[in-house]
């Protein structure tokens, strides 16, 4: 194994990938149009205080989110419609007609939602963008067993060993 920091943008991070992980390893969601993300500041703001703490995260999750927050968060995350509905188990397009009737999410999309702003924002933090996070995402983790972070959002454990991935990531501990 060796260490090389990421060659797309300058980062104060080194990561160790094992070259043949990497080259064996099919990326799940190639595809040719970029999502295009919006102002990370902006969405970051409007929903931290929905996931302060994890009372917080408990109490709004089980009163529910407005189903705009889902969409908002696949503005943020950058993933295609297809990794969103893969990672929430839902359709973009229920979640549209949940938008146009005022409807809330219920208690456990909206508690995935909101720790995955969580985990986006924490991200943000450690790659400096939305972007550069999501490309991490989608690059095996070691400290994660060789899998794709991205692989592991599906569910709550997923996040939160994620989480602590980014830890051990903002620390220095890669090993």
């Amino acid at each position: 194994m060796e260490k090389f920091p990421l060659k797309t943008e300058k980062i104060p991070i080194f990561v160790i990938l094992n070259k043949e992980v990497m080259a064996n390893t099919p990326k799940p969601y190639k595809t040719k149009a970029k999502a295009a993300m919006v102002a990370e500041p902006a969405l970051q703001t409007q929903y931290q205080a929905l996931y302060s703490n994890p009372i917080t995260v408990l109490t709004n999750s089980k009163k529910g989110l407005s189903a705009k927050a889902a969409l908002d968060f696949l503005d943020l995350s950058g993933f295609s419609k297809e990794q969103f509905q893969d990672t929430f188990k839902t359709n973009v397009k229920t979640i549209q007609n949940y938008v146009s009737n005022s409807s809330k999410l219920d208690p456990a999309l909206s508690e995935k939602i909101l720790k995955s702003f969580s985990l986006f924002d924490q991200g943000i933090e450690i790659f400096g963008s939305a972007r550069l996070f999501y490309q991490w995402l989608n690059t095996p983790s070691y400290g994660l067993g060789n899998q794709l972070p991205f692989d592991l959002m599906d569910t709550i454990t997923g996040i939160t060993l994620i989480e602590e991935e980014l830890i051990r990531i903002a620390h220095g501990d890669l090993a």
